[in-house]
């Protein structure tokens, strides 16, 4: 079990460097190359960056900006979400402010709306990549996260309203080309996010079955959800039939259809999506 651990360990904070060097790749070779600007504090930075370049002929350090704006943030996570996954974020902000300032730009093309589509692809894959691995890409993502932890739905809708507002300022200030596109790659990104990283995202499980406490011992197993047992008549048969229904967070789906298979694969099951949900609803802790 401990080697198991070890393991999963190993292979998060593998999986959150390469999400850094992702990261900072994208940055270099499609925002820094068509003077656009993520969203959140890291757009904020290129924001920052780009005042100091063009007012006062200054070349600021990405890192030496990024990582100060995202102290306030960490210290909420630290306190509200967690130790361990705050800690995994800092091994995130660190990286990738590093390799932004080493990493080079390769040259591959000054298209806007390919670096906007292409931007919006790698930095959404990037940040779901942390998500996925217990980190965030730190500054709004904290607050996403805080968001949905506390209110347990989706809030990435709302960060990306809030990053359109950064946006539009640099529209002011800078151009307004650069800010529409930046806002079509902000829209690209929090659609890979969404499309990705499932956890605050729900479905309903209707499962017909003559196992139903075996299934709903699955269900309690794998997802810690409860489950409400319903009796009705099958109308092809007339028998009585037996019907579990559940609600879990999407990204545990797959493996637990897989389990409720393995215990009667005979079982008639139905997924559907969950809009809106009132009532406790149990998250595992980060």
């Amino acid at each position: 079990m401990k080697v198991n651990n070890l393991g999963r360990e190993v292979f998060k904070i593998i999986s959150i460097i390469f999400a850094a060097v992702l990261y900072a790749f994208n940055i270099n070779n499609f925002l820094h190359a068509s003077a656009l600007l993520a969203g959140g504090f890291t757009g904020l930075t290129l924001l920052i960056q780009n005042i100091f370049q063009q007012f006062l002929n200054l070349a600021v350090p990405f890192s030496l900006i990024y990582i100060p704006l995202n102290a306030i943030p960490a210290l909420i996570s630290f306190k509200f979400i967690g130790k361990r996954f705050t800690l995994y974020s800092l091994v995130f902000i660190m990286l990738s402010s590093v390799f932004t300032d080493m990493v080079p730009n390769f040259g591959l093309t000054d298209d806007i709306l390919l670096c906007s589509i292409f931007g919006g692809i790698l930095n959404g894959t990037a940040i779901s990549i942390c998500l996925i691995s217990g980190a965030t890409s730190g500054g709004t993502d904290f607050i996403s996260i805080f968001i949905s932890e506390k209110y347990g739905k989706d809030a990435w809708n709302y960060i990306f309203a809030g990053n359109v507002v950064i946006l539009v300022y640099s529209g002011v200030v800078f151009s307004w080309k650069s800010a529409m596109y930046s806002i079509i790659l902000q829209f690209v990104s929090t659609m890979i996010i969404q499309m990705l990283y499932k956890r605050y995202q729900k479905q309903t499980l209707f499962i017909v079955t003559e196992k139903p406490q075996e299934i709903y011992q699955v269900i309690k197993d794998c997802t810690n959800h409860d489950g409400t047992l319903f009796k009705g008549t099958g109308l092809y048969q007339g028998k009585e039939r037996k019907m579990i229904y559940s609600v879990v967070s999407s990204d545990e789906i797959q493996h637990l259809i897989s389990e409720i298979i393995k215990v009667d694969d005979q079982a008639f099951i139905n997924v559907t999506k969950s809009e809106m949900i009132q009532g406790r609803f149990y998250y595992r802790k980060k």
